[in-house]
C-alpha cells in the first residue's frame, strides 16, 4: 500500500519514501543509467541485437520509463530492449497515475504503461512498447520466486532497486544475490542505491567486483559493479535468423508471424486454404474466456498469463470498436455444483478487481442485463473478438509474406535450414515454425505426436427484443455473446476424435439445451426460433490439454494443441518461440516453459 507524505509517494508497508519528487528522475538516471553506462552501451548495439536489463523492484515503473527514453535516444534502429522486473506489491491504477504525473517529459511512455497496467495479472506479464522494440516482462510475485526462474547468463545490467536494506532485508538475501549472479555473464554490470557494508560483501561473495562511488543528492554513496573475471561465463549471443517459415494461417501461425516480424525477421506464412483463419480460428466471434481453478496448476498459471497477454496484444492490433472487438465483460456462472465449488474457492482469494470479481445472482443480473439464477465470477475485461479479423491485423507487416492455397506435405532439413514443399511449390528459410493444428501429424517430424482432432460447432440465433437487453458474455457449460447486427453466437460442442466440418442439428440442439438449463432467462428471451446458421471447426488438443510450444529440434519449432483456448494462448506462445529462436528473455518462468516444451514432454515422456 502506498500513500503520500510531505508531497512524496510513500510506502506504508516498508515505511520509506518511494522516490523524492524534487529529484527522483535525475536520481534514477544517475544511479541506474549512468551507473551501468547505458548510453554508451545502447549506442554500441548493432541492428538485431538485444540488451537485457533486470531490476528487483518495479514500483511506479520510473526506472523502465527513463530507460525506455534513453534507449530510443541512443540505440540504433533494429536493436531491442528486454526489461525484466519483479513486484510483489503492485500499486493500483490511481497510485500509478498520480506518481507518473510528476514527470511530464515522460508522458508518452507513462500513457503506454498506464494502458498496460490495466491488463496486469498475478504472475508473469509480457508487454510490448515502441512498436515491439521494448519488451517488459513483469513478474508480479516475490523476487525470490521470480529470479531463479530466469535463464542463466541472460542479463546485461542490473538495477538493484527497492527500499532500504534495513527495512526490506528479504530483497537482499543470499538467495536473491545468488540468483542475480546465476543470471549474469562476463560483461554484466550492476548499480544500487544501497551502499551498506553487508550488501556490498554479499555481492562480492557471489562473484561481483564492487566499488563505492558518489551517490546523488543526500545519498553520499552508491554501489556499482561488474562480474569478476574469475567468475565470468560467456554469454551466448545468437544472430537473428535471416528468414522463417510459419506453416498454418490460424491464430497460432499469424501470432508467430507477427512477433517474429516485429523483431525484424522476414517471415513466409504458408496456409493450405484460400484464406487465413479458415479452420478453428474462423468463427464469426470468439470469446475471451479465462477459466482456472484456485489451486493454479501449471495449465491454469499458463492460462492466466495468456489472458493478460492476449488483452494487451489485442489492444495493439485490434482496439475495442464494437464491430471487431467488444470489452463488454464476461460472467462465469456458478450454474453447477462443481462450478459453484470452483468459483467459491477462487472468490475466497484476493484478486485485482480489474481482473475478476465475485458476484451474487442479483449483481450478475445487473451485469448481464437479464435475470440470472446464479452468481459467479465477473471478468470486466472479458468480451468477444472476430478471430479472422485478428489474424488479418496480425499479418499486416512488411516483413510478412502470406502464401495461400499451399498445403505443405513435406518439411525437410536442407543446407540453408528448412524446406517446406507441396504440390507445385517449395519454399526455404533458416528456421521453421509449425502451427497447423492436428494436420501437423502429416509431417514426419510430428507423426508421433499425440495430437487429437476435436470438432466444435457453434450456433447463430436471431436476436429478439428481449435478448437484445443482454449486455455481457455469459458462460456456463456453454456460452452466448450479446447480439451484434441482430445475431447471437453461442456454443460450442466438443467431439473428440472427430474432424467433420458438417453442420449437425443434434449439435444445435445441444447448444440450445445448455442455455435452457443454465441460463433459462436467456433461452426464454430467444424464444423457439431455430438457429439461423452454424459453423463447425476442428480444434487440436493433446492429453493433459496443455499446448505444445517451443523447439522440436534444431531450427524447428511448434505452436500446437491450443484446444478451446487458442484466442488466449496463441499470442504468448508466439512470444515463447521468438524468444527461444532469438536468444532473448522468455515471457514465462522456466518451469512453465518446460511444461509446454515438446522436447520435454514428447521426446522425454512420450506424452
Amino acid at each position: 500500500m502506498h500513500d503520500w507524505k510531505d508531497g512524496q509517494p510513500f510506502s506504508i508497508r516498508f515505511d520509506d519514501v518511494s522516490f523524492p519528487t524534487d529529484s527522483g528522475l535525475e536520481e534514477k538516471r544517475h544511479v541506474f543509467l549512468q551507473g551501468n553506462e547505458l548510453a554508451r552501451r545502447f549506442a554500441a548495439l548493432r541492428p538485431g541485437e538485444t540488451f537485457c536489463i533486470a531490476e528487483t523492484g518495479f514500483g511506479t515503473g520510473l526506472n523502465l520509463l527513463c530507460t525506455w527514453q534513453l534507449f530510443e535516444q541512443t540505440a540504433p534502429l533494429g536493436a531491442s530492449l528486454d526489461f525484466f522486473s519483479t513486484e510483489r506489491f503492485p500499486i493500483d491504477d490511481d497510485e500509478l497515475c498520480s506518481a507518473l504525473a510528476l514527470w511530464p517529459e515522460l508522458s508518452t511512455q507513462a500513457a503506454a504503461l498506464r494502458a498496460r497496467w490495466q491488463r496486469r495479472v498475478p504472475g508473469w506479464n509480457r508487454w510490448h512498447f515502441a512498436d515491439g522494440r521494448i519488451r517488459l516482462t513483469l513478474a508480479m510475485e516475490d523476487v525470490m520466486d521470480a529470479l531463479p526462474q530466469l535463464p542463466s547468463k541472460v542479463v546485461d545490467a542490473w538495477f538493484l532497486d527497492g527500499f532500504s536494506p534495513a527495512k526490506n532485508p528479504e530483497m537482499w538475501s543470499d538467495g536473491v544475490l545468488t540468483a542475480i549472479a546465476r543470471a549474469s555473464h562476463e560483461c554484466t554490470t550492476l548499480a544500487a542505491y544501497a551502499s551498506t557494508g553487508w550488501v556490498r560483501r554479499g555481492l562480492q561473495q557471489v562473484g561481483f567486483e564492487i566499488k563505492r562511488v558518489p551517490g546523488y543528492g543526500h545519498k553520499w554513496e552508491m554501489l556499482v559493479g561488474q562480474v569478476a573475471a574469475r567468475h565470468a561465463e560467456l554469454k551466448f549471443s545468437p544472430q537473428l535468423p535471416g528468414g522463417v517459415l510459419v506453416i498454418g494461417g490460424g491464430l497460432a501461425g499469424c501470432a508467430a508471424a507477427h512477433t517474429l516480424a516485429q523483431r525484424g525477421i522476414k517471415v513466409t506464412l504458408i496456409e493450405s486454404a484460400s484464406q487465413l483463419a479458415s479452420a478453428a480460428s474462423g468463427n464469426p466471434r470468439g470469446i475471451l474466456h479465462a477459466r482456472f481453478a484456485a489451486g493454479m496448476n501449471t495449465l491454469h498459471r499458463f492460462v492466466l498469463a495468456s489472458y493478460g497477454h492476449a488483452l494487451a496484444l489485442l489492444d495493439e492490433v485490434m482496439p475495442v470498436d464494437g464491430v471487431h472487438r467488444a470489452e463488454c465483460g464476461l460472467l462465469q456462472l456458478a450454474a453447477t455444483e462443481s462450478e459453484a465449488k470452483r468459483i467459491g474457492k477462487l472468490a475466497a482469494q484476493e484478486w485485482p478487481p480489474h481482473l475478476l470479481q465475485a458476484v451474487d445472482a442479483e449483481q450478475a443480473s445487473q451485469l448481464a442485463g437479464l435475470p440470472m439464477t446464479h452468481g459467479g465470477l465477473w471478468f470486466p475485461a472479458g468480451g468477444w473478438v472476430v478471430p479472422p479479423a485478428v489474424c488479418a491485423r496480425l499479418v499486416q507487416h512488411p516483413n510478412i509474406t502470406v502464401r495461400l492455397d499451399s498445403e505443405v506435405t513435406s518439411l525437410e532439413r536442407v543446407d540453408s535450414g528448412w524446406r517446406a514443399s507441396g504440390e507445385g511449390f517449395s519454399v526455404e528459410a533458416e528456421q521453421a515454425v509449425v502451427c497447423s493444428a492436428h494436420h501437423a501429424k502429416k509431417l514426419a517430424q510430428f507423426a508421433a505426436f499425440p495430437l487429437l482432432a476435436v470438432r466444435g460447432q457453434i450456433s447463430v440465433l436471431a436476436a429478439t427484443e428481449a435478448s437484445n437487453k443482454m449486455q455481457a458474455v455469459l458462460c456456463a457449460e456453454g456460452y452466448c455473446a450479446p447480439a451484434v447486427e441482430g445475431q447471437h453466437v453461442m456454443g460450442a460442442t466438443s467431439s473428440f476424435g472427430d474432424d467433420g466440418a458438417d453442420i449437425r442439428e443434434t449439435d444445435h440442439a445441444e447448444n440450445i439445451a445448455k442455455l435452457a438449463v443454465h441460463m433459462p432467462a436467456l433461452q426464454q428471451a430467444l424464444g423457439d426460433a431455430p438457429p439461423l446458421k452454424g459453423r463447425a471447426g476442428v480444434r487440436c488438443s493433446i492429453p493433459g490439454a496443455t499446448p505444445l510450444v517451443g523447439e522440436v529440434e534444431q531450427g524447428l519449432y511448434c505452436s500446437l494443441a491450443h484446444g478451446t483456448r487458442g484466442l488466449l494462448t496463441a499470442g504468448i506462445s508466439a512470444e515463447i518461440i521468438a524468444s527461444q529462436m532469438c536468444g532473448q528473455l522468455p515471457p514465462l518462468p522456466q518451469e512453465l516453459l518446460e511444461a509446454l516444451s515438446p522436447l520435454h514432454r514428447i521426446k522425454n515422456t512420450g506424452k
